[in-house]
């Protein structure tokens, strides 16, 4: 009984014995010191490329020409043109309105009239002074004869110039004067009868149709608005700073500068090319900025037909050519640290900060002229707070 108690404590005692030992006897840990974090960054290799820049801005599409159509005279419209409904085109000279023109063209009739009468008094009056004339000169002769003048007078008789009264002069004058007025009448009346038929000044579009077949207008009513569509002109804001990157047109007659609009419709990206053709010549007092007018022919495709229109009042923004900038490095912009900071990646794959000089910086990309050489790994992966010398990963 007492063997069977001993030997399980012999047992554990030895055991706790060779623990002990082994934890007594063991190796020391060997410490390593921790190594920092590489980070694993993209590089860019600096090249220089040819540069033209572009100046981005936006603007809004408006006719070249707009005209508000006004009745000339008075009358009811008894027709209207099938294309002058809102949004309608027309070509020159095509008929769109006609008033009345019964009343009109008696009023021409009657005026031909007293133009014939008045014609007819005038030859009649220098008939009459022919006929004045000649009584006059048969006078005179005999006046001049001497026999006549020694029997009554007893002297001789000097001639006399004969009055313009004697001749008919004012009767002549007041004959042509009034086929004068009548004439002036006749044009007055042809020229309201010609504006019965309202034409379209150019080819275009209606824009907004404010009469109808039946209705009855005065002289002075609108009748409808339209507009030119040979081509639309966009007012293109630009700052100061844009006008550096930018070759303008300063004359009526200089050579135009290439634009590229674009806009979303329908759901799809539309793009249409145009160019700017002037400026207006002076800094918006408000917003100091001058506009720069750029046009595109055929906004609506009439001519030419294009997969969409660029109508008048969209919103477009627009790509302007500038100048040929020569070549530059072109650098992610977020690969910029702190102004003008680009961090390079050695040889030994450690960074490095270089200064940078920009020319010029746009929503994706800043371009340098100086401070980089070609060849340079330029990281442009973001980092939070990176330090000269610190040891990078490149993929």
């Amino acid at each position: 009984m007492l063997r069977r108690i001993v030997t399980p404590i012999a047992v554990l005692i030895v055991a706790i014995g060779i623990g002990s030992a082994l934890v007594l006897n063991r190796p020391e840990a060997k410490q390593q010191p921790r190594q920092p974090p590489v980070l694993l960054v993209d590089t860019l290799t600096a090249t220089r490329v040819p540069t033209t820049f572009t100046v981005t801005t936006q603007g809004e599409v408006a006719p070249r020409t707009e005209t508000t159509l006004i009745s000339e005279v008075s009358g009811q419209i008894v027709e209207v043109s099938p294309s002058f409904v809102s949004g309608g085109f027309f070509r020159e000279g095509e008929l769109l309105v006609r008033i009345d023109p019964r009343i009109y063209d008696a009023r021409v009739k009657r005026a031909r009239a007293n133009v014939a009468a008045a014609r007819t008094q005038v030859a009649t009056e220098n008939a009459m002074a022919g006929y004045a004339l000649e009584d006059w000169r048969r006078l005179q002769e005999l006046r001049e004869d001497d026999n006549w003048q020694r029997e009554h007078t007893g002297r001789g008789h000097t001639r006399e110039a004969p009055s313009d009264l004697t001749l008919r002069k004012p009767q002549l004058a007041a004959a042509i004067a009034q086929l004068e007025s009548a004439e002036a009448e006749l044009v007055e009346a042809e020229g309201d009868l010609e504006r019965t038929s309202i034409r379209a000044p150019y080819s275009g579009m209606v824009r907004e149709k404010l009469s109808d077949v039946g209705q009855y207008v005065r002289v002075g009513d609108r009748m409808a608005s339209v507009f030119a569509v040979d081509y639309a002109e966009v007012r293109l804001p630009l700052t100061q700073a844009d006008l550096q990157f930018l070759e303008l047109p300063r004359s009526s007659g200089a050579a135009p500068v290439s634009v590229t609009l674009t806009a979303r419709v329908a759901g799809m990206d539309q793009q249409w090319d145009g160019a700017v053709t002037r400026t207006e010549g002076v800094f918006d007092s408000r917003t100091r900025v001058l506009y720069a007018v750029a046009q595109v022919q055929d906004p609506y495709g009439i001519e030419n037909a294009h997969p969409e229109p660029l109508r008048i009042g969209t919103f477009v923004n627009a790509e302007i050519q500038g100048r040929n900038a020569g070549a530059l490095f072109a650098v992610p912009r977020h690969a910029l640290y702190r102004g003008t900071t680009v961090w390079l990646v050695d040889d030994n794959n450690r960074l490095e900060a270089a200064d940078v000089g920009i020319v010029r910086a746009d929503t994706d990309y800043v371009y340098v002229d100086r401070g980089l050489e070609v060849g340079d790994r330029i990281c442009i992966t973001p980092m939070e707070q990176p330090l000269p010398g610190m040891p990078v990963r490149t993929s």
